[in-house]
């Protein structure tokens, strides 16, 4: 750049050399006069002089353009095929290369930000999408769900949850969860903190919670979550395990209940069969007693057997039913047919009434024979000697309903054990003593008529004066017409 210098300013001096030259030549030219000439010159003069200053301001301006070029290609990289620094580039081509390059290398460095860019875009929209999708499925759960941060405060919370402590689902976040389950959940509290103190992914544990219905037990699993090895969060799933519970304690009760209801009639066959193989009958009475024994106790053994297979059958769905319109009146009279020598034998009496027109009940005739002389059996037996049984039927055509009612003159049932007279097993302790039984017959009634017939049980009882059983079944033009 210095050697460009050099030749701008040789240049001016070589013009202004020139145009003295010629105006001194000028002046001594021999062909003007002394006044014309000397008028000339000095025109000449000064155009030249303008001359020269034009071309000194025209190499100053080429100077100040060259320095502006050289101060901006020193900002660009040299271009590695010259070789050397921009500055000592003696072409501008070469100037407009390095340019060329810097520019298609900025594009380039945007054009990898833009895609880079693209992709995080992509990232954030796939992991938007993920947590609505996640909180979707929270939300859309049955089993009561909260999260926490790692410093206790709620994050979210689906319904089941809000419904269990009793708050609003919504613009409770970032509070701490204390303060929104209450004082009341303070061990749920503690769990959740001491989870999120030690790191343990995952925590197991029943709790009992309040409800409006009663207590419920629930299922209780803490977990938290981990990032890069610190807990960033606490997962609470409650799952409901109440009913669970109960139809495990059900069980449990039933299997001993038929332990030990088989045992007393097993022990008693198997004690007198053992008296009569070894020879402790010596009379033809005493054997004929023996034989009776083992008899009732194997029927009865029998009928415990039959009744545990029907409530298993009618419970699983596994029974045939055979529907058909049945006039209820028919089967009562049937019934008591067969129930009258038992009654008789306690000097009880057996009353019905008069045929109704019309109560005929869409249902199976041997289950409903099998409700109808269940109700009145445990009348007879519960009733003392001298004591009377009615069987009525009420037909009510507004509602649909035919009504079954059994009533007698027995011991009643105390006023805090009517309610479980239906349950499995379920015997009145004070009257343990007047009558032997399974503890299955009104169960399987109730069986028969609430879920295979989609009727109605019902029980009034008064102690010392008596107890009227029955059950309503819709009427057969009303299953007709449904049906249809």
């Amino acid at each position: 750049m210095r050697r460009q210098r050099s030749l701008v300013w040789a240049a001016i001096a070589i013009a202004v050399s020139a145009m003295c030259v010629a105006a001194l030549t000028e002046l001594w030219h021999p062909g003007i006069g002394g006044g014309g000439r000397s008028l000339a010159v000095v025109l000449r003069m000064v155009t030249y002089c303008i001359g020269a200053v034009g071309v000194i301001f025209t190499g100053t301006a080429c100077m100040r353009l060259d320095r502006v070029v050289t101060s901006i290609a020193r900002q660009f990289p040299a271009d590695p095929s010259a070789g050397g620094d921009v500055s000592d580039m003696k072409e501008p081509l070469r100037l407009r290369h390095t340019i060329d390059a810097h520019l298609r290398d900025r594009d380039e460095r945007i054009n990898r930000l833009e895609a880079g860019l693209k992709g995080l875009r992509i990232q954030a929209q796939l992991s938007e999408r993920r947590e609505r999708h996640t909180e979707a499925i929270i939300y859309s759960l049955r089993d009561a769900v909260l999260v926490t941060d790692e410093s206790g405060r709620l994050l979210m919370a689906n319904e089941p949850a809000a419904h269990l402590f009793g708050f609003a689902a919504q613009g409770l976040c970032r509070r701490p969860l204390a303060e929104v389950v209450g004082p009341e959940h303070r061990d749920f509290v503690e769990l959740l903190h001491r989870s999120r103190q030690s790191g343990v992914e995952a925590t197991r544990r029943e709790m009992v919670f309040a409800g409006p219905d009663g207590p419920h037990t629930f299922d209780t699993i803490v977990s938290c979550v981990l990032d890069a090895g610190k807990v960033s969060g606490v997962v609470a799933v409650l799952h409901d395990i109440t009913r669970e519970k109960e139809i495990s304690q059900m069980k449990n009760d039933f299997v001993s209940h038929v332990s030990h209801e088989l045992k007393t009639p097993l022990a008693s066959i198997t004690a007198y069969s053992e008296m009569l193989a070894d020879g402790e009958a010596d009379d033809e009475e005493t054997r004929e007693e023996f034989y009776t024994i083992i008899q009732t106790q194997a029927q009865r053994l029998n009928r415990l057997i039959e009744d545990i297979l029907n409530v298993s059958r009618i419970e699983s769905g596994l029974i045939k039913v055979h529907k058909e319109p049945v006039s209820l009146t028919i089967l009562i009279e049937q019934q008591m047919q067969m129930i009258k020598g038992f009654a008789e034998e306690k000097n009880i009496t057996v009353t019905g009434q008069k045929p109704i027109v019309f109560d005929q009940v869409y249902a199976d005739k041997d289950m409903i024979s099998q409700v109808i002389v269940n109700l009145l059996s445990n009348a007879v037996k519960y009733t003392p000697a001298g004591g009377s049984v009615r069987i009525e039927t009420h037909v009510n055509e507004a509602d649909g309903l035919a009504r079954v009612t059994v009533t007698d003159t027995g011991v009643g049932i105390p006023a805090d054990e009517v309610e479980h007279v239906f349950d499995k097993f379920y015997r009145v302790a004070a009257n343990n003593k007047q009558a032997k039984g399974t503890g299955l017959g009104l169960n399987l009634v109730k069986q028969i008529v609430e879920k295979v017939h989609d009727g109605r049980v019902f029980v009034t009882s008064q102690v010392g004066v008596g107890s009227t059983f029955g059950f309503e079944l819709p009427l057969a033009t009303r299953e007709l017409v449904e049906t249809a």
